[in-house]
């Protein structure tokens, strides 16, 4: 991985999530498997490249550019916090399935990197009809060890990576309709 890596997850111990919370979101999966819930998130731009959103009841999440993109250098930029999303998720994955198989983690650290080509410069610059926008290729280095054998462990992530939103979000088309 080079320089430019982001680790999302790091920690020395990782405290176990509730079993029996697990166990009952999974009934509760099975029993209604159709059910929709809608996120949202309102994002108020507040100068420059700085931008509060608002999920929820929590404080603002704020998203800001690098000086190289204009900015004031104050927090990440979205494509970053695109990666910090599929870091996230894929480590609350990869810690529900180890729950779910009685596996113990002592460490998990997620390193991610995107290759993105930023001369459009958001539809003002390079226009060039085949230029690829967006991720063009993501990477990401996982570091687990628990109690599991190595096995069970690369099952372990290639499953939460299966079933992870943000994951099948960057994998397969999305209807997105901007009014």
């Amino acid at each position: 991985m080079s320089e430019n890596k982001v680790a999302v997850t790091a920690c020395t111990r990782l405290d176990p999530i509730d079993k029996a919370g697990l166990e009952a979101l999974i009934k509760a999966g099975k029993e209604n498997p159709e059910v929709i819930k809608t996120l949202k998130c309102k994002t108020v731009a507040k100068g420059k490249f700085r931008h509060e959103n608002y999920i929820r009841n929590l404080p603002a999440y704020i998203v800001d550019e690098p000086p190289t993109l204009l900015g004031d250098d104050t927090a990440p930029n979205p494509s970053e916090a695109l990666l910090a999303a599929l870091g996230s998720c894929l480590a609350v994955g990869i810690h529900a399935n180890a729950i779910a198989q009685n596996v113990v983690i002592t460490k998990l650290e997620l390193e991610l990197e995107g290759d993105l080509n930023i001369t459009a410069v958001w539809g003002t610059g390079d226009l060039s009809e085949d230029k690829p926008l967006g991720f063009t290729d993501v990477r990401v280095k996982v570091d687990l060890q628990s109690n599991a054998d190595e096995k069970t462990q690369n099952a372990i992530i290639s499953h939460a990576t299966k079933y992870s939103p943000v994951a099948n979000t960057l994998l397969r088309a999305v209807n997105l309709k901007v009014n």
